[in-house]
């Protein structure tokens, strides 16, 4: 009784075969990412990912305009409020308010 027949490897070979691609198929649908043969993630390419990639950064290059835009106006609020000009008008007006309510 021969063990290691050729149905029987060839079987072998067809069953661990079927379980990698099986396998290969569940991780692809759960969304996992497969590996290379050096066991680094591989992850798959759709046209969906693809273009919520782009999606992505044309909304964070907006982003990104929009937070330099509110620096330069948050910049020249500072620049009036810490202006020596600005604490001498507020002091006179807070005076004023003083004397007329005298």
């Amino acid at each position: 009784m021969e063990f290691l027949s050729e149905t029987t490897i060839i079987a072998g070979v067809g069953i661990i075969t079927a379980g990698w691609l099986m396998t290969t198929w569940m991780r692809i649908k759960n969304g996992y990412p497969l590996e290379n043969s050096w066991g680094k993630a591989v992850y798959p390419k759709n046209d969906q990912a693809v273009e919520r990639v782009k999606l992505l950064t044309q909304e964070n290059a907006e982003l990104r305009a929009e937070l330099g835009s509110l620096k330069d106006r948050l910049g020249n609020v500072e620049r009036i409020v810490t202006d020596s000009g600005y604490h001498l008008t507020h002091e006179i007006d807070r005076l004023r308010e003083g004397r007329e309510t005298n």
